[in-house]
């Protein structure tokens, strides 16, 4: 636990998946990082099938252990209302993080992370599998924040390393154009983006547990 402690202090703000974990052992991860206050990124912030993960269920069980609450999928989530942010049908994380409302939105985390131990949740439990890295970690690092993801075994895993695994998924033929480490870097975030981001429906009427993790 000491070790644990000691590797989490090195962080600014984590990122974490609820996934079907169940919330004992989710706010058990939370307490080993040191966490004090959760940011909810999902656009909805529902489920069904794991009902302890639906917003007033989740700050509720929070509160009890002295974790704050906030949710913020208006500003971080993955699935725009604006139809300006979708690249043939899918999300286009590159435009969404250059929207005012979400330029502010990392001024007011990284603010909130000076007094709180914040981390971001989300319901992927593989970072790469999710807006929070993708999108949210990825401004967020860009700007100096040391930002660390929590999987289900109570490690943490710092971003720079989520990162090279993404550019070894990615693999060489991921942008032939690409040139050094920085343009292999976006190029694997791009590919990756595109294979999990949000893809629009024809119609708008989808059920909460279809976009949950958005």
């Amino acid at each position: 636990m000491c070790k644990l402690k000691r590797i989490a202090s090195e962080f600014d703000l984590f990122t974490v998946g609820h996934s079907n974990i169940s919330i004992e052992r989710f706010i058990a991860l939370l307490q080993q990082a040191g966490v004090t206050a959760i940011a909810d990124v999902r656009s909805v912030p529902l489920s069904r099938r794991f009902p302890w993960f639906s917003k007033n269920n989740l700050a509720k069980n929070l509160a009890r252990e002295g974790i704050d609450y906030t949710a913020m999928g208006e500003v971080f989530g993955g699935r725009p209302r604006d139809e300006r942010l979708f690249r043939d049908g899918i999300a286009d994380y590159e435009e969404m993080a250059k929207e005012p409302h979400y330029q502010d939105g990392l001024a007011r985390l990284m603010a909130e992370a000076g007094r709180w131990r914040v981390c971001l949740m989300c319901a992927e439990r593989e970072p790469l599998d999710c807006h929070r890295c993708l999108l949210v970690a990825r401004s967020l690092a860009e700007r100096g924040v040391a930002v660390g993801h929590i999987p289900h075994d109570g490690t943490i895993e710092p971003h720079a390393h989520t990162e090279q695994r993404l550019v070894a998924l990615a693999g060489e033929d991921c942008d032939l154009f690409a040139h050094g480490q920085g343009e292999r870097l976006a190029a694997a975030y791009h590919r990756r983006a595109q294979a999990v981001a949000y893809r629009r429906k024809k119609t708008d009427s989808v059920k909460a547990d279809a976009v949950e993790s958005k």
